[in-house]
């Protein structure tokens, strides 16, 4: 008997259905992946079974061991055991971990919180997700894992039985990732269901019972992983077969573009250390320089840095063509000016305005372009900014939606079209596509490719291994902020970068 079954749910929003007659099974203890391009629905899928869309918004229907469901609200599937784990966790940062697991359920006797009570039973429901860290720190003060670990402790102690995971491991190491997926088994093991949402087919192959894709809303195929291939779940997700996900660039043609001598960041917090110490690199124009390492490694603060954007001082000599200062830049403007553009990394946070347009996006640094005295020229902002959206094949309904209305894929799209606008020499890309489906992934590998045969030097910080060895002509490899090994073409391998980057070689 299924636990959990959803049966023809279809979801209409103004202009479009993003759920057509999508059916959907989990058995007690399963594991069943849940893939898709961003925008082919997943997400509205999980917002109806946790009660975010309430009874009565859509159509179709929700059964629990065979009864229909119909819940008013998230609090309402909740209490009938479907735990939601988003990406974006929903922790109080100030509060104690203990806080965290019991709040909106802490026990009171005589109008107090009575704290041995609360402390004892989330220590208990710690201990079930195997956590080792102590439930007074404050949560703030926990990796990205351990915060994952407190959201499954407390959706545990709430007797659910059905974990929906989005994205878990979207911001975790590699060993946080491991540690994460063992415990999912392990909860498995004990008759916990879960439905696994994400775009690391590796990890869906290792740890899912089962697999759903579904495309444009709809629901196109469902079948045991062992009946899966990694290719057959591509073409199912993106409509067609994708030949290559790793596009080879050409070798560079063009000289030294971008120059960096014993480059060294001060650390903010740690007065007399170093978050980067003596980094040296040359990039050409139409390479790709890939920069290896663990999380931590200074990967990303090499990046803000080269962007005139450290969080503290910068020492060394930074050398491009046409500038006369090999003085660090000293702020994301004068890189701007100099033919420097970056894509972070967050690109909430620091590469959209999510609020605005897809034009006002498009547009944003490249505004002195388009005026003409006092006003800007529309029209020709019009123009521009469909001239990118067709290039980089950005779905929008229009120039004027709202950026945070796109999917993942596309938001990160519209970043590197604003930074194409401004036609940057050097692009320096971090994490280009975290949160990005297969085949917007594919599309922006294009992309990357495009950019260096035409001479854009690169400068690529990745997690995904395969990605940063595919599309690099080198590797530098960073560890605890120095560098640890350079490799040229085939030299890097994945044994070779992960020998270097944990000192392993």
């Amino acid at each position: 008997m299924p636990l959990l079954e959803l049966q023809a749910i279809s979801k209409d929003f103004p202009g479009v259905r993003a759920l057509d007659r999508v059916d959907f099974e989990l058995d007690p203890g399963e594991i069943h992946a849940l893939c898709g391009e961003n925008g082919a629905g997943k997400s509205t899928l999980i917002k109806i079974l946790s009660g975010f869309y309430p009874a009565g918004s859509y159509e179709g229907t929700i059964r629990l061991k065979e009864e229909a469901v119909r819940f008013s609200g998230i609090a309402e599937a909740e209490r009938r055991g479907i735990a939601v784990i988003a990406q974006e966790l929903a922790l109080v940062p100030d509060m104690s971990v203990a806080e965290n697991v019991m709040l909106g359920r802490e026990p009171v006797s005589r109008g107090f919180i009575r704290w041995d009570r609360l402390e004892a039973a989330a220590r208990e429901a710690l201990a079930r997700v195997g956590a080792d860290f102590d439930a007074d720190r404050p949560v703030r003060s926990l990796g990205v894992g351990q915060q994952q670990m407190v959201e499954i402790a407390r959706a545990l102690d709430k007797r659910s039985e059905i974990l929906v995971l989005d994205e878990p491991t979207a911001a975790l190491t590699e060993s946080d990732a491991r540690r994460l997926l063992g415990l999912i088994r392990e909860l498995a093991s004990r008759g916990v269901a879960s439905i696994y949402v994400s775009h690391r087919l590796d990890e869906v192959f290792s740890v899912a019972q089962r697999i759903t894709v579904l495309r444009d809303g709809r629901s196109i195929a469902s079948a045991p992983a062992r009946d899966w291939t990694a290719e057959g779940v591509v073409a199912a997700m993106v409509g067609r077969p994708v030949a290559s996900l790793y596009p080879k660039p050409r070798p560079p043609g063009g000289g030294v573009a971008l120059s960096v001598e014993g480059w060294r960041i001060g650390d903010p917090d740690r007065p007399g250390r170093f978050v980067l110490d003596e980094v040296s690199l040359a990039v050409r124009a139409g390479e790709v320089l890939g920069i290896g390492g663990l999380m931590g490694s200074g990967r990303t603060a090499l990046l803000a840095s080269l962007f005139g954007a450290a969080r503290s001082r910068v020492s060394g000599s930074l050398e491009v063509p046409g500038r006369e200062s090999r003085e660090p830049f000293g702020s994301p403007s004068e890189a701007i000016a100099s033919g420097v553009a970056l894509v972070s990394e967050d690109r909430k946070r620091y590469g959209l305005v999510p609020a605005a347009s897809v034009l006002e996006n498009l547009t944003l640094p490249t505004l002195r372009r388009f005026a003409r005295g006092a006003l800007l020229d529309d029209g020709a902002r019009a123009e521009a900014s469909r001239a990118q959206v067709e290039a980089l094949s950005i779905r929008t309904p229009s120039l004027a939606a709202r950026a945070a209305d796109l999917s993942g894929g596309n938001q990160q799209k519209v970043v590197l079209g604003k930074w194409l606008l401004a036609r940057p020499r050097i692009l320096l890309l971090d994490e280009p596509t975290r949160g990005v489906d297969v085949g917007g992934k594919a599309e922006i590998h294009e992309i990357v490719c495009r950019l260096a045969s035409e001479g854009t030097a690169i400068v690529l910080v990745s997690s995904d291994l395969p990605e940063l060895l595919a599309l690099s002509h080198r590797v530098l490899v960073l560890k605890q902020g120095r560098p640890a090994a350079h490799f040229e073409g085939s030299a890097a391998t994945p044994e070779s970068v992960v020998a270097a980057a944990t000192g392993s070689a």
